[in-house]
């Protein structure tokens, strides 16, 4: 992305597709055709909507859509000497690009199950540019994709290709349908790449054999992570932690913490992993977490990546969030947030995220109230949803029953 949170693209390269007359055209960057020297009518329509997009007289010159989102365009193209081309959008068949430009693992899982969807709707010869970190997830799980990182993307004559990625500033909407903060992550992905925004969680294969537990663990035990990329995601209650974790170890469950640090932070503020929980943290392999949280009885963590990891294992998550709207990530039962405190600032359109602002707080900062929004999330409301999951058994209850919770096999 540029500086205006806008893709940059490289005008010099030429469209993929020939057609008469020496015009080239295709849909990288939305619907571009190019004209060589010449008289030409060029048209743009969209075929779902029946509206006419654009309609000119042009010599030699480059036409572009303004959207540059997903549209099942209409190209006609009319030469002065009877050159003449009409072509609607068919991917099936065709090499496409799906640019995953970001290296978060969140935001990944989010964008990817909506990047699969579109090859099978599509059924397009799919290649998926992603950080290479997070290819081992989906890899094995997804034959039919082929997977680049960011630094590898071949050079060769895609039909098509996507950015799923929020776009901080695109007032005009040429880049997304709606606000990616009215209709969260992964509705915004399928919204960009025009399927229907159905919420499912992507295949990860995990290979047997794979870290400490390659059989299911003969004790419970209950993943955390406490750490996340800016202050407003944290949970700010100062005792939050110490007592979920003594609520977890008193009813009989290992607490392992798999944050990537055990510390981290900004200036003077600085978070370290809550006392009493096993420290697991490391740069570790990613499907190994997938693991440690595909064996565990639930997860307990924020808005970010592990929460998004632990969902697409199919493993209970309990989330706790008050800076996001429900409604920004992926549903869970187990969803914790205050309204009765400040909250959902990041999917208010009248105020915008500034990620390079570590206490990010937009309406309450500098002030008593600041991070209210989680501060004001209770020991006693994640207790509570702890206690929904099936299978969690109550703290009278441990010592008569300990808990065995099955591992849970995923099929991709």
């Amino acid at each position: 992305m540029d500086g205006s949170g806008r893709v940059a693209m490289h005008a010099e390269d030429a469209p993929s597709q020939a057609g008469p007359g020496g015009v080239r055209f295709d849909f990288n960057d939305g619907c571009r055709v190019r004209l060589p020297d010449g008289h030409w009518r060029v048209r743009l329509s969209d075929l779902d909507t029946g509206n006419l997009l654009y309609d000119t007289r042009i010599g030699a010159g480059q036409v572009n859509s303004a959207k540059r989102f997903f549209v099942r365009f209409r190209l006609e193209v009319d030469g002065a000497d009877g050159e003449k081309l009409v072509h609607d959008y068919d991917a099936s068949g065709r090499d496409v690009l799906i640019k995953l430009d970001v290296d978060s693992l969140g935001d990944t899982i989010a964008w990817f199950a909506q990047a699969a969807a579109f090859q099978r709707q599509h059924r397009c010869q799919l290649t998926c540019a992603m950080s290479a970190k997070l290819i081992p997830l989906f890899r094995d799980a997804y034959p039919e994709i082929a997977f680049v990182s960011h630094d590898a993307v071949p050079r060769k004559p895609f039909y098509a290709s996507y950015r799923p990625i929020l776009y901080f500033n695109d007032s005009e909407h040429r880049y997304q349908p709606s606000d990616y903060q009215q209709v969260g992550l992964h509705r915004n992905a399928a919204e960009i790449l025009g399927i229907a925004p159905v919420e499912t969680p992507p295949a990860i294969a995990l290979p047997t054999g794979l870290g400490p537990f390659a059989e299911p663990p003969t004790e419970p035990y209950v993943c955390i992570a406490s750490q996340s990329t800016t202050q407003s995601k944290y949970w700010n209650n100062p005792h939050g932690w110490l007592e979920i974790v003594r609520f977890l170890k008193d009813s009989g469950y290992r607490v392992i913490c798999i944050d990537q640090k055990p510390v981290h932070g900004q200036g003077l503020v600085w978070n370290h992993i809550p006392h009493g929980a096993e420290d697991l943290t490391g740069d570790r392999p990613l499907l190994e977490r997938a693991q440690w949280l595909r064996q565990a009885a639930c997860f307990v963590g924020l808005s970010s990546g592990l929460s998004w990891l632990a969902w697409a294992v199919g493993t209970p998550v309990v989330m706790i969030s008050g800076f996001t709207h429900p409604g920004n990530e992926f549903a869970t039962p187990y969803r914790v947030i205050n309204y009765h405190a400040c909250n959902s600032c990041f999917n208010d359109v009248r105020v915008a995220f500034d990620r390079n602002d570590f206490l990010w707080c937009p309406r309450h900062a500098g002030t008593p109230r600041q991070f209210e929004c989680t501060r004001l999330i209770t020991a006693a409301q994640v207790k509570a949803a702890l206690r929904r999951i099936p299978g969690f058994a109550p703290e009278r209850d441990q010592r008569l029953t300990p808990p065995c919770v099955a591992a849970k096999e995923i099929v991709p």
